[in-house]
């Protein structure tokens, strides 16, 4: 199961997306959706206009922290911006991952726009039939 981050780093998160979009100097938080589909949680952020090789995913430990840049669009040198509503910069968004989760094995992909990553449950943390000896006193405990 993912781990809910703490409070204030959530109001934080908020209070800067309210006041300035990401900077190089400054990352700005990425939204995104986590559920669980059978031995494996599944985590959807949304990057549009944003490369492939822009995105960066590091786990260490049990934090997973994936960064993205979405950089200006290159410009000839007769064109004249009149509007730039669209963030730019480094946007990064980090999860503390519970122990039952297998780190070793996330899968990522990416299309139109979406990050997805395919975290597995861990094979200790999935459910094991315990039978009971008779007699001795001794349990045995099959995985």
């Amino acid at each position: 199961m993912l781990m809910r981050t703490d409070p204030f780093r959530e109001l934080d998160r908020l209070a800067q997306q309210l006041m300035v979009p990401g900077t190089w100097s400054k990352p700005s938080a990425m939204p995104m959706d986590a559920y669980r589909e059978g031995d494996e949680y599944v985590v959807a952020f949304d990057l549009p206009g944003v490369t492939a090789d822009a995105i960066d995913i590091d786990v260490e430990r049990n934090m997973l922290t994936v960064k993205a840049e979405r950089r200006p669009v290159a410009k000839a040198d007769d064109v004249q911006m009149e509007l730039s509503e669209r963030p730019l910069g480094i946007f990064s968004r980090q999860i503390v991952l519970a122990d039952t989760l297998d780190t070793e094995h996330i899968q990522a992909d990416y299309d139109a726009g979406v990050l997805t990553l395919r975290i597995p449950i861990a094979e200790r943390a999935k459910p094991r039939k315990i039978s009971i000896g008779a007699g001795s006193g001794r349990t045995e405990i099959s995985g």
